[in-house]
């Protein structure tokens, strides 16, 4: 499905009609299988809590192209949490989950409000124009990440090379082999270093307080580093964009921030879907889900759906956007979403306030979108602003 021209933050027209006509229907996959998609967010949700659907990777079909290492579905590699079910997926998701606590994230604020002063001042330094993408978007979330598992920064851009490759659509599966190979070698070596000279950081905690194993250890850092900039270096980025693309919402922004980041969530969806297997038959909006088929959930539908959001299509950062499913839903919602919500509240106020003038530097229909990648946003946007 592609986007209305003109049009970047909306989802595709398609999803509202189905969402409206057919909230479950008929959908065939890139290998062939006959499989469902699910547009309305009650029924969202409800695949998303049923413990009937699976996620195991072994089950499920992904409705992205080119986006499994092999052409038959396989088991998912030990430590790979997010595709098990319980009680496997329980055991890695307990000795994460103290790590990502709401207390935990809100006492890296002043070390967020660091990094992204830093990054400012050199936006300020190095003068306009400048890609927000490099300057800002992504290196907030990449440094947080890396300090946050112990990482050098300086390994940064090799590791979101693979991480691209990985993330990116209609890639051969001899090359997402070759990165998925990259990001576990070099997560390995880093879980036995830590080992033997282990830091302050949490992927020395795994390594020396639990009984992980290296492989395991190289699967979770794997995740845990693409998850942890990838998404919300994108959100970054597109949120600017739009607000760029409404300024009288700066000051709904600025006087709620946290508020403002949820209906942002909401809105950009940058997470195009999310899919489960169904254990046994299962009725679901009038539609019988047969044992073994594959249900994708379709993430901007739901949270544009109007029986659950008045004006879904409007950007209105004063409106709550309770229930939304940007991060989710179940046991499997999103591990970092808290440490992505500190950042967004930080830097996205504290980007316009530094640059109240800052405008696109292209027109808006010349900024190259990421419809080739499972993570929509920008590759670039270039700005600009008034130099005082």
């Amino acid at each position: 499905m592609t986007r209305r021209p003109g049009c970047p933050f909306d989802p595709p027209e398609e999803l509202g009609h189905l969402r409206s006509e057919h909230p479950v229907a008929p959908m065939a996959y890139p290998d062939g299988h006959i499989g469902w998609l699910v547009t309305r967010h009650d029924l969202v949700r409800a695949v998303l809590a049923d413990k009937r659907f699976s996620h195991r990777a072994e089950l499920t079909h992904s409705p992205f192209p080119g986006a499994t290492l092999s052409a038959k579905p396989r088991p998912a590699p030990p430590g790979a949490f997010p595709s098990m079910d319980p009680p496997e997926h329980t055991r890695y998701r307990q000795l994460l989950t103290g790590q990502f606590t709401v207390r935990r994230m809100r006492q890296l604020t002043g070390r967020i409000e660091q990094i992204t002063a830093e990054h400012l001042d050199a936006m300020e330094r190095h003068g306009p124009p400048v890609d927000l993408v490099e300057a800002f978007a992504l290196p907030l979330p990449a440094l947080m990440i890396c300090e946050l598992l112990g990482v050098p920064t300086a390994d940064r851009a090799e590791f979101q090379h693979h991480m691209a490759v990985l993330g990116g659509m209609g890639i051969s599966p001899e090359d997402k082999v070759a990165a998925f190979a990259a990001v576990q070698g070099f997560m390995r070596d880093l879980a036995a270093a830590k080992r033997v000279q282990p830091t302050d950081d949490l992927f020395s905690g795994l390594a020396n307080d639990s009984d992980l194993t290296d492989d395991e250890l190289s699967v979770i850092g794997g995740i845990l580093m693409g998850a942890g900039f990838d998404t919300t270096a994108n959100m970054l980025a597109l949120s600017a964009f739009v607000l760029m693309s409404h300024p009288d919402q700066l000051a709904l922004l600025r006087a709620d921030a946290g508020r403002a980041v949820e209906e942002l969530l909401r809105r950009l969806s940058i997470v195009p879907g999310l899919h489960r297997a169904a254990l046994e038959d299962i009725e679901l909006g009038g539609q019988l889900i047969k044992a073994g088929q594959t249900v994708t959930v379709s993430i901007p539908a739901a949270n544009h759906d109007p029986h659950q959001f008045a004006d879904p299509d409007v950007l209105d950062l004063g409106s709550p956007a309770t229930g939304h499913v940007a991060f989710g839903h179940g046991v499997h919602q999103c591990l970092g979403q808290q440490l992505a919500r500190v950042e967004l509240q930080v830097g996205l106020p504290a980007l316009f306030e530094r640059f109240p003038t800052l405008r696109l530097d292209v027109p808006a229909e010349e900024v190259p979108l990421r419809t080739d990648m499972m993570i929509y946003g920008v590759h670039r946007l270039p700005v600009t602003w008034d130099v005082v």
